[in-house]
Order: C-alpha cells, then sequence, then structure tokens
C-alpha cells in the first residue's frame, strides 16, 4: 500500500467517525443542544477541509466547489472558541454581535468570486496557478495563522478562568472534564502546528516528497484525535454543568486589602464563626451546596464570604468544603458500626457524587486513598 492508498484509507474512517459524531450530537435530546450543535459544525468543518486527503489530483470538474472548501478553514477556529464558551459558561447564547465571527470567511469568499467563481474555466485554471504568489492570498494565510492563535489562546483563558470561578464558588464540579476539554483543546492545537509544517514546506520547497509525507502524517493525526475524542466522549458522556459567565475569579472583585490588627481580629472571628457553623450545622453534606447557598445560610454576603475563604483563609471553596466531607467521611471509616457501609454509599453520603473526586480529596487531605485508610483505622 503506497502513502496515498494508507492516507485514503485513514482519512476515509477519520471522516466517516466525525461525521457520524457530527450526526449523533445535533440529534441527540440533551440540554446541553448548544454545546452539541457548536461541536457537530466545528467537527463537520474539519471533516470538509480533511477530504483533500482523498484527491491525489485537483478537482478540475469542481473548481468552485474545491474553492468553496478552502474558505472553511476561516470558520473552524471561531466554532471551536465558541463551543469552549457554550461548555464552560450555563448562560451562554448565541448573540448577533457573534457574525463578526463569520467576517474573515465571507472576505476569502468575495476574493474567490473574483478569481474563481464567476470568471471562465481557463481563468479559473490561470488564477489557480499562480495564486500562491499573490499578495492577497498570503495575507489571507497569514490572517488565518493569526486568528487561529489568537481563538486558541482565548480558549486556554477562559478554560482557565472557569476552573478558578469553579473552585471559588461551588463544591462538586467535574474538574476531570474540564481537565478534558483542555487537553483537546491541546490536541486541536498539535495538529494545527502539522498543518503550519506544511504549509511552510510548500512555500519554501513547492509540491514534493517531504510534503508528501508530512500530508500523510497529518491525514494519520486526524485519525487518531478523531478517534481519542470519541474516547474521551464516551468516559465523559456529560459535560460539566459550567458556570455563570458574570462570576468572576474572587482576585478581579476584590482589590487588595492593607491589613490592620482590627481587620485580622475582625476576620478571625468570622472565620471562627464561620468554622463552628460548618461542623454543627453540616451544610456540605449537600451534593449541590455552592457559595451562594451557604452565603444564605450564614447570612454573609456572597462577596464577602467568598474574600473570607478564598483570600483570608486562603483556600478555594471546592478545597474549604470538601474538607469537612472528607474528616465526616474519615469518621464514618474508623467507626466499626458502619462498616458494612460501601465506599460508595460513604461518599455520598458526605456530600460527594463522583467517585474519582471523591477517592482525589481524600488522597490529597489523607495521603491515602479510602480504602486503605479504612483498612488502617479498624
Amino acid at each position: 500500500m503506497d502513502k496515498f492508498n494508507f492516507l485514503h484509507l485513514v482519512s476515509t474512517i477519520g471522516i466517516f467517525m466525525v461525521l457520524l459524531l457530527a450526526l449523533f450530537l445535533i440529534t441527540v435530546k440533551t440540554k446541553h443542544r448548544l454545546s452539541n450543535w457548536l461541536l457537530a459544525f466545528f467537527l463537520f468543518t474539519n471533516a470538509v477541509d480533511a477530504i483533500k486527503f482523498l484527491t491525489r489530483d485537483f478537482p478540475l470538474n469542481y473548481i468552485n466547489l474545491e474553492a468553496f472548501r478552502w474558505s472553511i478553514v476561516y470558520l473552524v477556529p471561531a466554532s471551536f472558541y465558541l463551543y469552549v464558551l457554550s461548555v464552560c459558561y450555563t448562560n451562554f447564547r448565541l448573540k448577533p454581535k457573534h457574525v463578526l465571527h463569520v467576517i474573515p470567511f465571507v472576505a476569502y469568499n468575495l476574493y474567490l468570486m473574483w478569481g474563481i467563481y464567476f470568471v471562465d474555466r481557463a481563468s479559473k485554471i490561470h488564477f489557480i496557478n499562480g495564486i500562491y504568489e499573490m499578495p492577497i492570498t498570503q495575507f489571507f494565510y497569514f490572517l488565518f495563522e493569526f486568528l487561529f492563535q489568537v481563538y486558541f489562546i482565548a480558549a486556554f483563558l477562559v478554560i482557565r478562568k472557569s476552573k478558578t470561578v469553579y473552585l471559588e464558588n461551588y463544591t462538586n464540579p467535574n474538574i476531570s472534564v474540564l481537565n478534558a476539554l483542555y487537553k483537546i483543546t491541546i490536541l486541536y492545537y498539535i495538529l494545527h502546528f502539522i498543518v503550519l509544517i506544511r504549509w511552510l514546506v510548500t512555500f519554501i520547497y513547492g509540491p514534493g516528497e517531504i510534503r508528501a509525507w508530512i500530508v500523510t502524517l497529518d491525514g494519520f493525526a486526524f485519525l487518531f484525535a478523531t478517534c481519542w475524542y470519541l474516547f474521551v466522549a464516551l468516559n465523559n458522556p456529560e459535560f460539566f454543568r459550567g458556570v455563570n459567565s458574570e462570576l468572576k475569579p474572587i482576585t478581579e472583585v476584590i482589590p487588595k486589602q492593607k491589613t490592620s490588627p482590627l481587620i485580622v481580629d475582625e476576620k478571625n472571628k468570622e472565620i471562627e464563626f464561620l468554622k463552628n457553623f460548618m461542623v454543627e450545622k453540616e451544610p456540605y453534606l449537600d451534593s449541590s451546596l455552592t457559595i451562594q447557598d451557604l452565603s444564605e445560610q450564614v447570612k454573609m454576603p456572597v462577596k464577602d464570604l467568598s474574600t473570607l475563604i478564598n483570600l483570608y483563609m486562603d483556600k478555594h471553596f471546592f478545597d474549604f468544603v470538601n474538607e469537612y466531607r472528607i474528616e465526616k467521611a474519615m469518621e464514618i471509616l474508623k467507626d466499626p458500626s458502619q462498616k458494612e457501609l460501601t465506599v460508595l454509599e460513604i461518599l455520598y453520603q458526605v456530600g460527594f457524587n463522583s467517585k474519582s473526586s471523591f477517592n482525589t480529596s481524600f488522597k490529597k487531605y489523607t495521603g491515602k486513598t479510602p480504602t486503605d485508610f479504612r483498612k488502617q483505622a479498624l
């Protein structure tokens, strides 16, 4: 099997899997419909771009369609960025301002109208033969690269910010899925790096053996990325619930305050009150507890409570609450009268709703797994 046949095979499989996943995302009934549709569109644009791996020669009989396919890549990074926003923020909605993301796609198609869409066949071929030497074509290549970097850097920042907000305001976020989204972003960034190498080789050396091998690697990487994403999707069938986009990290809301003996004494009293409340009332047993819920119970403004925990106690709300849950779990695990309870039953009883989250927090707090701790305690 030569390189082209191998590339054709893996690309066909990859495109089929991507389109199948996109179809599933569009048709499945779920409350995360907007996220699924944006991801489906992103996958579809990647599949359209991957059609290039299926053709050995330029499709002269479908010049307009092939030219239009070139323009699809200007929608890829924007669609992924919007998808990240929709996953990270529960109140994200598409608005008229998001139409601005389509401008590069429209501009490139206007350029193709002048050189390809509305001219005769001979003029199309002449235009295509000299397209790489045209300054405006090089401008659009650089524009795409610039947009790609901007969108993916923005996606990384959104994920990092949402994770910070999650830890400061929620007690049971699915951090593993958030990390999976981060890895997916890195993976697609690596795939683009391979494409960038292919472009550079084409501009420097032109079509040849080196470029052919890079194209083969690109096609194989496309299949690998598709399989890996399906693996992630199967292991995390429902992405985490997201945060309110109006929430901000506490360091952005509260300016650094100068400490004084009076402020320290006041904050120490508030901390002591909060600790006593957590021990006596056990609000942490509610698996859906948020900082808004706790602020209502202790009758303290959310901003003040968040400042107290995140700045003065130097803990995320996530860690603050889970420490009490772990303490409660340790009591149960050490109690001989409750040895019949399974670890799964205990984690639900103390407020966790995820076995992986419980095991991670327990080991972080005690240095042992729940099972090992119980064996040593009993």
